[in-house]
């Protein structure tokens, strides 16, 4: 017997792999422009079909959305309401315009230093002693036994309260407070809640914890908001410190440096982190999360069926997508205000072309050396 002749189907494409390395960053400046750094592919969908890119080229739309500029499909990730991410993935949107609710204010940080060399506060000929009173502060042995200091807090609706509050010495290493209600827009005036009167200092010049309370006070406004309780901390945010409130031979320069309160605002502008949070910058000074880009990740992207505008979806090759977020799980975090340039290795490639070429030219020479050799046969027989 003899073995069956093969018919061959002649030279075939064997694959064509999409190679999915990392390529260089350039920087561009514009905000929406996000480069990867890592494996991991930007989700965005249209409607409910999801795509897969690494081409993070994105704009905002006339609604807000973060979208793709060739096709329109909308940046997928988590949002954030009041500056809470919420569960699920939907659509990204930039909410220009969004009003952010205002803050009431909940805690004032003070600090500085009372002088210790002050004398005590002196009532003089009145009947009790009231650092407000403009005839007792009037008295000489009175200067530098005393201080104001002031800042402005907010209530639920935003409207502005000037918070006042008197310090003044009553004694040995002892210091008290008075609030001044001019200024708060209150008709009911001003309710201490709580507060060690008066508050009392170690030798070493810092609060003495032993009995302190932070005085925290409570008044109603007149703009209809709830009423607004706010606690007053001496220590800078730290009790105990030096960084406080504290008692020193020195000059009185107390103040109500903080608080934690502001009125409503608009959105004004946004960034874009390494994990891909989008914060918003609004017109009262606050910054406030709206959302965070979703990444996803696959076990063969190699696999991954390309649908054009350098995007893909997944296929059963591929496996499914893995969801996740930048450094939290996902592999690769977010560039913001920069792309990520193409792959494709230019010298490695005309090498290649070259020894394709010379390739092709050597065998294009066995052919013409075997026509040669066939064509000198056939004039010996001559």
């Amino acid at each position: 017997g003899i073995d069956p002749i093969q018919i061959g189907l002649g030279a075939q494409v064997g694959s064509i792999d999409t190679l999915f390395s990392q390529g260089n960053i350039e920087t561009t400046g514009i905000p929406t422009d996000l480069a990867l750094q890592g494996n991991s592919f930007f989700v965005v969908g249209k409607g409910l079909q999801k795509f897969y890119t690494r081409s993070g080229n994105f704009q905002v739309d006339a609604n807000g959305n973060l979208v793709t500029p060739t096709n329109g499909a909308v940046v997928q990730g988590r949002t954030a309401i009041n500056g809470v991410f919420q569960d699920g993935v939907g659509d990204i949107k930039l909410p220009f315009g969004q009003q952010t609710a205002a803050k009431a204010t909940g805690t004032i940080n003070m600090s500085g230093n009372l002088n210790a060399s002050s004398t005590v506060f002196d009532k003089g000929a009145a009947a009790a002693i009231d650092p407000l009173d403009a005839t007792q502060r009037a008295l000489p042995q009175n200067a530098g036994s005393y201080l104001d200091t002031s800042i402005t807090a907010y209530d639920s609706l935003g409207t502005k309260h000037e918070v006042k509050i008197a310090m003044y010495k009553t004694g040995q290493n002892q210091w008290d407070w008075k609030v001044n209600p001019a200024g708060l827009d209150i008709t009911g005036g001003v309710t201490e809640v709580a507060g060690s009167h008066p508050i009392s200092f170690n030798a070493d010049g810092t609060i003495d914890l032993t009995t302190f309370v932070a005085p925290q006070i409570s008044f109603t406004p007149n703009s209809g908001a709830d009423p607004v309780v706010i606690t007053v901390d001496p220590s800078g945010g730290k009790l105990g410190a030096t960084n406080g409130l504290t008692q020193f031979s020195g000059a009185n320069n107390a103040v109500l440096r903080e608080q934690d309160g502001y009125a409503s605002g608009s959105l004004e502008n946004f960034t874009i982190d390494r994990a891909g949070i989008i914060s918003g910058a609004f017109s009262n000074g606050t910054t406030v999360p709206l959302g965070q880009i979703t990444l996803a990740d696959f076990n063969n992207p190699g696999g991954l069926v390309r649908m054009g505008d350098n995007m893909y979806v997944e296929s059963g090759n591929s496996g499914n997508a893995v969801l996740g977020y930048a450094l939290q799980g996902a592999q690769a975090e977010i560039t913001s205000g920069a792309l990520e340039m193409s792959n494709v290795d230019l010298a490695q490639e005309f090498t290649s072309m070259i020894i394709a070429q010379r390739g092709f030219q050597a065998n294009g020479r066995v052919i013409t050396t075997s026509d040669q050799m066939l064509e000198e046969l056939v004039s010996l027989k001559r």
